[in-house]
């Protein structure tokens, strides 16, 4: 058992080794001194293995910046470029070609933001700026900008908001999060159909819902759908490269919530992005 004036030495030897101050050869060959020495080195180790860790997303950081500038110089060029050779030709075949050079174009321009984003989230490089902000500005944000691709397919979106409710987050982030599954559900459902965007609150959780009419998905495909790129069974007729899903997850789940699925084959699917509550805004 340590005595008093013994926790009272390793106290202050935790305090000296925390301002760098600690000397080894202060101390004696008793058991307590080579107690404090190996408590020491193991200090020591842990605040070299944390500097280490800092400075490996330091440089993380530094060559996903890099490769990204590197990438999007050239791109950017052939964009231009198949856009100038679209407009001096008047060969129909040659503007196919040109055609399919910008849609892959534009895939790899998405795939290379993906991977970046990914990549950020997942080293704990990117930090969120949290603030209060309400669920019916999260909600009327993200409806606005799926309203031109829904527009497309005459797909209707209802945006049912009674009462509200105030999270802590990066209003940024969560609103691509949310944006991600609404824009997944405008691209698998039908022409002609409707989607609903509503909010719920509980006890403890509260959220946002989208609900849609699309093909739904099976009960065993459920899981895997927040994988890295994967595409489900009806994916080969709609764009993506099928990291959406996922980064909404890791979003959400940096935030303290969950993403929650009720869907069935031929009817539709609902996901709730479910949060913590902060406060709830009385109606």
């Amino acid at each position: 058992m340590f005595r008093k004036n013994e926790f009272t030495i390793l106290n202050e030897m935790l305090d000296s080794a925390i301002k760098g101050e600690f000397r080894e050869e202060t101390f004696n060959e008793t058991e307590l001194s080579k107690f404090q020495t190996k408590f020491m080195r193991y200090l020591s180790s842990s605040v070299m293995s944390e500097k280490n860790i800092r400075e490996e997303k330091e440089r993380l950081k530094e060559l996903i910046t890099d490769i990204s500038h590197q990438i999007k110089t050239p791109l950017t060029n052939i964009k231009m470029y198949s856009q100038l050779l679209s407009e001096v030709s008047k060969d129909d075949v040659i503007k196919d070609y040109v055609n399919e050079i910008s849609l892959h174009s534009k895939k790899l321009e998405d795939l290379i933001n993906a991977l970046t984003k990914m990549s950020r989230l997942e080293v704990g490089i990117f930090h969120y700026k949290e603030e209060e902000v309400l669920l019916s500005e999260i909600v009327n944000k993200v409806a606005e900008q799926g309203h031109p691709k829904a527009l497309c397919k005459n797909i209707v979106i209802d945006s049912v908001i009674s009462g509200d409710t105030i999270i802590n987050a990066d209003k940024k982030w969560v609103s691509e999060a949310v944006y991600n599954i609404l824009d997944n559900a405008i691209k698998y459902s039908e022409e002609d159909t409707r989607i609903r965007i509503s909010i719920f609150c509980f006890e403890m959780f509260c959220g946002i819902s989208i609900s849609d009419r699309g093909p739904g998905i099976s009960e065993d495909e459920i899981p895997r759908i927040f994988n890295r790129f994967y595409r489900g069974c009806y994916s080969d007729e709609s764009d993506g490269i099928g990291v959406g899903l996922f980064l909404a997850r890791q979003i959400i789940e940096d935030h303290g919530g969950y993403i929650r699925v009720k869907s069935k084959v031929g009817i539709g699917s609902t996901f709730d992005i479910c949060f913590p509550i902060l406060s709830k805004v009385k109606e």
